[in-house]
């Protein structure tokens, strides 16, 4: 008898083993028809590194009303072959990993300078703010050759923890043999994290500076408009001039600090110069 129930057990384990994997069979799923695209490119092969250096006149601070000189690195990597084709003053430093015709998506580093209380009068009692790295992520677009759109979505580790969303668009033409003059608009969103360490007065500030407590909120932080002038002596070097304005809005431009000792109105000039080259990853 047990020698029976045992020939029955095992029959019964064998049939539902069968069972089961005829109904993986049924169940699986069958391949596409087709293979899907790959859109993330291979890191091996070459990659075109551009960098260079400038310099700018803008204001001390944001916001401010007086202007003085600062440095300003130039840092690019795109794919070799896919050329890029237009690049702008608000650009932050960036890795086009994704690069597919007219599209180009990757990381992207912007820093942002500390405001310095020494020898800056407007900013007495207000204290400073150090400085802040902003890491995010970038994407531009171009639709025809003489147009690009650009948006830069970074958080802010430092001075700063917020959120910046940069936008901007551009009409690329050539005027002369080498020469390439470009422009269009600007638009900036801040959250209240990113706004508030500049703009924002303590009541502690207030009674140090004489300022009004001000709580400095987030949302359309300046609107404006750039243009910039490239030349290009070869497919290595080119050098560049540009000017870009701002107008503050929203907690930055009502902040004491801008109406009382400031100006919503921010112009920077600006000139550089960059140089390409080809590094081949194995």
């Amino acid at each position: 008898m047990s020698y029976l129930r045992g020939t029955h057990v095992i029959f019964i384990v064998t049939m539902l083993m069968s069972v089961s994997a005829s109904a993986q069979v049924l169940y699986t799923t069958p391949r596409l028809p087709f293979s899907l695209p790959s859109f993330i490119p291979s890191p091996s092969g070459e990659w075109t590194v551009t960098i260079g250096a400038g310099g700018e006149l803008k204001p001390d601070f944001e916001g401010a009303k007086r202007y003085s000189l600062s440095p300003v690195p130039i840092f690019s990597i795109h794919r070799a072959g896919s050329n890029e084709r237009f690049r702008g003053p608000r650009d932050g430093a960036d890795f086009g990993f994704f690069d597919f015709g007219g599209f180009r998506l990757g990381p992207v580093v912007k820093y942002r300078t500390a405001r310095s209380v020494s020898g800056n009068t407007a900013l007495y009692g207000l204290g400073g703010v150090k400085y802040a790295i902003e890491a995010g992520a970038f994407a531009e677009y171009f639709p025809v050759d003489w147009f690009r759109a650009r948006v830069e979505l970074r958080h802010g580790f430092g001075g700063h923890e917020g959120i910046v969303a940069d936008f901007s668009a551009d009409v690329i033409l050539p005027v002369l043999e080498r020469f390439t003059l470009s422009g269009g608009p600007r638009f900036t969103l801040e959250n209240t994290k990113a706004t508030a360490p500049y703009f924002s007065i303590t009541p502690i500030q207030a009674l140090a500076s004489g300022l009004p407590v001000f709580d400095a909120k987030g949302g359309a932080h300046s609107v404006g408009a750039g243009a910039q002038l490239r030349y290009q002596f070869d497919p290595q070097w080119e050098v560049h001039s540009y000017v870009e304005y701002e107008r503050l809005l929203g907690g930055a431009a009502k902040s004491p600090l801008v109406t009382g000792r400031g100006s919503r109105n921010q112009v920077t000039i600006g000139i550089g110069a960059s140089y390409s080259f080809d590094v081949r990853v194995p």
